[in-house]
């Protein structure tokens, strides 16, 4: 995933995404199951924490994972999408040339 590609390819990259969640999971006790887990998450201004039984823990995970990874995409389509803009911009833009400087010192003007 780190080639770099037209911001349309990335647009379907993130298409393709069907199902994530945001937030962070962490284990709470192990059971012989798998971990049981405490998913915690913000949803408005609200701060939400929800158990999540071992046998859902998996697919938590893959949810998180797909937004590690749309977080990561958007990045790139930013990056790209910023560069190309600037990129037109800048075209019928002229440098501004620079004077040469003087070979010979500049004078200080007396103060009297």
């Amino acid at each position: 995933m780190n080639t770099i590609s037209a911001p349309e390819t990335i647009l379907e990259q993130i298409a393709r995404i069907q199902r994530m969640e945001k937030g962070t999971l962490s284990i709470i006790r192990e059971t012989p199951d798998g971990p049981c887990c405490n998913f915690q998450r913000w949803e408005g201004k609200r701060h939400i924490s929800e158990y999540i039984p071992a046998r859902q823990v998996p697919e938590v995970r893959e949810n998180l994972q797909a937004h590690a990874e749309f977080e990561a995409l958007l990045a790139q389509y930013v990056q790209l999408v910023s560069t190309r803009t600037r990129d037109k911009r800048l075209a019928g833009v002229k440098k501004k040339r620079r004077m040469p400087n003087s070979s010979s010192p500049k004078k200080r003007k007396s103060n009297s």
